[in-house]
């Protein structure tokens, strides 16, 4: 396709396609909600990993559906396709040219550029076709453990019956050409082997975003490069974990159940920075968890707070090594968990060599050697007053915000926990 023969005019006849993807009948919806997903996880794993078959409702993009039944939206596992054009402003922009919409658009980034493309246009045409006359869809997850995301949105794989055959539209979207094979909040569990044997695939036979003829993003490998870093340090973690009872991975459905069980001990946590507030008292480093709800790490001490890294891994996950205390938040009112850091190795940005003890409570090599929490830091000098006035501020916009947007569909920030 050549720079100008995608005109606006063309962006807006496609815009006008309807994606809406209605049942032949009316069927009996059942609700999916919090009772829903008790009921499934305590079937046992293999039983956990479904969350159940659904109406499919809408096709809204290349990695987004509807369906019914579902208290909150999906992300799509393995899947990030480029954006579709919405907004007229948007059809302008690209219309003065593809190489200057582009270049001007990652000017304003130091980060991989999000923003609409014909590709994305061409995936959402990919997944139309892919569910026409689809009336059902299969909902599974990657990890019992794992159900939603950062938003609060299913994590899911979606089946599809099509001719007597099974089909994972998640790797086949990605055999297509029309997603890379989305690592960036870690490997698939499931199907690995899967995504890597479609990814290399297409990319061998030039499909879709391998397309060197085609309008899409041009730093795959650069974005490659990153999100399998990542997976890497996800992966590594969780091996790790499986022989360690006190590693927690934040995200898990469990974790804050597991973490009150261990209140007064050393435990080791995966989690990704998402924001950090600094007062005039303590600063606290958020591990995100939902939305509305994340994990303190509290730093008194400025200069350990400066050489842990904490600052320029924001975005980024981490492994966490300390105490978890318990504290009362009085403008929440509300007992809260954290974890002081009272020394720069109590957060790792890199990999290192795994402990080697046969204990199972075994703290990494580089923490200290375990002490009662009021030997650390007395319980009463942990009062986080002022951080806490600003977190039950900014808690509260945020929840004001998402009341207001209406829905949870909105792209996880950089590094969101999932």
């Amino acid at each position: 396709m050549s720079l100008r023969t995608w005109s606006i005019g063309q962006a807006l006849a496609v815009a006008a396609v309807a994606a809406v993807l209605a049942p032949a009948c009316n069927p009996v919806v059942h609700r999916f909600d919090r009772t829903t997903v008790a009921a499934s996880l305590s079937k046992g794993n293999e039983a956990a990993l479904v969350i159940g078959e659904f109406p499919l409702m809408k096709v809204t993009d290349g990695d987004t559906i509807r369906v019914a039944g579902l208290d909150a939206s999906m992300r799509l596992l393995g899947l990030d396709t480029e954006e579709t054009f919405k907004r007229k402003s948007e059809y302008m922009e690209f219309d003065k040219g593809w190489e200057r919409y582009l270049a001007e658009a990652q000017a304003k980034t130091s980060s991989p550029v999000k923003i609409p493309t014909p590709l994305g246009e061409e995936a959402k045409h990919f997944a139309e076709a892919f569910f026409k006359d689809v009336r059902t869809v299969r909902l599974e997850r990657d990890h019992p453990k794992e159900i939603r995301d950062f938003y609060n949105r299913y994590l899911a794989y979606v089946f599809v019956e099509k001719d007597g055959k099974t089909y994972n539209y998640n790797v086949e979207c990605v055999r297509a050409g029309m997603s890379p094979y989305f690592s960036k909040y870690g490997y698939s569990r499931r199907f690995h082997k899967d995504f890597v044997a479609a990814q290399e695939e297409a990319r061998a036979a030039k499909r879709g975003i391998w397309d060197p003829t085609k309008q899409h993003y041009t730093d795959y490998d650069r974005r490659l490069e990153w999100w399998n870093r990542r997976g890497d340090f996800i992966q590594a973690f969780e091996i790790e974990a499986a022989d360690h009872n006190n590693w927690i991975v934040l995200t898990h459905w469990d974790a804050l159940d597991r973490l009150q069980g261990k209140v007064g001990r050393e435990v080791v946590i995966l989690g990704a920075i998402g924001d950090i507030r600094e007062t005039a008292g303590p600063t606290k480093v958020l591990l995100s968890r939902r939305r509305t709800g994340s994990l303190p790490l509290i730093f008194f001490d400025k200069d350990v707070l400066a050489r842990s890294g904490a600052l320029e891994a924001k975005g980024e996950f981490v492994r966490a090594h300390g105490v978890i205390t318990k504290y009362y938040n009085k403008y929440k009112k509300q007992d809260e968990l954290q974890i002081v850091v009272t020394l720069p190795g109590q957060i790792q940005r890199e990999l290192k060599p795994p402990a080697s003890s046969e204990a199972k409570d075994t703290v990494p090599p580089d923490m200290p050697e375990a002490t009662q929490p009021e030997e650390q830091v007395p319980t009463d000098t942990l009062n986080t007053d002022a951080a806490d006035a600003s977190d039950a501020n900014a808690d509260a916009r945020v929840i004001e915000a998402a009341e207001r947007e209406g829905r949870n569909d909105s792209p996880a920030p950089p590094g969101a926990a999932h």
